[in-house]
């Protein structure tokens, strides 16, 4: 007789988690590895966000607070939300949660009954699809393509959505692919959202001051305000603040849903820590002046990422707007046999050989369901991502 639930047998661990487990595994064991397989900002958090918890701390701020945010931080999320993207919301409508994925799936367990379809653009982030299963509903993927610069097609969202569709998911910029949504593009999908008023939007926008080039942000709400009383517009201090630790994720919507999403988080993980939040008042409320520099770090490094990759036989990497990942394709080295004899048979493979000749950890495509392609994480120093690609060079090289 098994111990796991129905529920959790329908789901599958993290596998970006797995790869970064794996990754650090091996150098415990003295092995030559160079992990690109975790969605983690290498910048420490801004002093200024660490002296607040420390003053909260001081300040004996050690209590529980309210269920889903101090009031505090909501009116500092309601500001950002004003200052930043033109949307008014009222505290009342701000749910802080520990982190993102909590913000997801207390959404979806308030929100999803059994035959209910969430619509997710693939490839997507690897615990979407698998929230949706763990929360009773039904994934639904709505494909895209490197063609279409990885971005959802007004055309294929009108073929994904059903009379059960319950949500959509929009990312943007894009984990796993980086790639961003401009105006005219959330335009063309929010004018078939229009047309099939059942359906609610959840936009997570955590990678939003992590664009290049002359590349502006918007989100769906701000782009149609007709659809704000049906979108849950999500974000965190995460990526931006290099604040991945701390975990605290928020969203601000309707209010009915901010006050269900109370209730999930009353029963389950009650509030997040009280340091974490003082310290997300300061990064929200205090200098911003570090974001930009960060963002042209990376705009860099993923030009010398791209252009490595596409010096490696086989590999083709289309250049990403946003966020810190490339998403490589792996296509014409399928069936293809690695240095070791092996013959590689998909992305997955493709990882698993890279990782065992080269020591570089990616992750592979099947996990954000679009193959044959890889992720690749450039959120670490230049000289590991050229030593890295250099290596992914010499793999692609021996492949016969």
């Amino acid at each position: 007789m098994s111990l796991e639930s129905a529920a959790l047998a329908r789901v599958k661990p993290s596998a970006t988690l797995a790869a970064d487990a794996k990754a650090r595994e091996l150098k415990a064991q003295g092995k030559d590895v160079i992990g690109l397989a975790a969605g983690e900002p290498d910048f420490d958090t801004p002093d200024n966000i660490k002296e607040a918890a420390i003053k909260a701390i001081r300040d004996g701020k050690t209590k529980y607070t309210n269920v889903d945010g101090i009031p505090e931080l909501k009116e500092a999320i309601v500001a950002k939300f004003q200052r930043e993207n033109g949307l008014t919301y009222k505290t009342t409508q701000v749910n802080v949660s520990p982190g993102g994925k909590p913000v997801i799936w207390n959404a979806m367990i308030a929100t999803l009954n059994p035959g209910d379809e969430v619509v997710i653009p693939t490839p997507y982030w690897v615990s979407y699809w698998d929230i949706v299963l763990l929360a009773g509903g039904t994934p639904v993927a709505a494909p895209t393509s490197a063609a279409t610069g990885f971005k959802l097609q007004a055309a294929d969202l009108e073929k994904a959505i059903t009379p059960k569709t319950k949500w959509l998911f929009l990312n943007s910029p894009s984990n796993p692919s980086g790639a961003a949504y401009t105006r005219a593009e959330l335009k063309a999908l929010a004018e078939v959202l229009l047309r099939h008023p059942h359906v609610w939007i959840l936009t997570d926008d955590m990678y939003e001051h992590l664009v290049f080039g002359d590349f502006e942000f918007s989100t769906i709400a701000q782009v149609e305000p007709a659809l704000y009383d049906r979108t849950l517009t999500m974000n965190g201090v995460s990526k931006a603040y290099a604040m991945t630790g701390w975990r605290i994720g928020y969203a601000a919507g309707p209010e009915p849903l901010i006050k269900a999403m109370a209730k999930v988080m009353s029963q389950t993980t009650s509030n997040p820590s009280s340091i974490s939040q003082w310290a997300a008042v300061e990064a929200l409320n205090g200098t911003q002046a570090f974001i930009k520099p960060n963002a042209k770090l990376f705009e860099q490094r993923r030009d010398l990422v791209v252009s490595m990759l596409n010096q490696a036989k086989g590999i083709k990497c289309p250049t990403p707007e946003g966020a810190f990942y490339v998403y490589p394709s792996c296509e014409e080295l399928i069936g293809k046999t690695a240095r070791s004899g092996k013959v590689i048979g998909s992305d997955a493979d493709f990882a698993t050989e890279l990782l065992e000749a080269e020591g570089v950890a990616v992750v592979f495509g099947a996990a954000f369901g679009l193959s044959p392609f890889f992720r690749i994480s450039y959120a670490t120093s230049n000289a590991v991502l050229e030593d890295a690609c250099t290596r992914i060079q010499r793999f692609c090289a021996a492949v016969k």
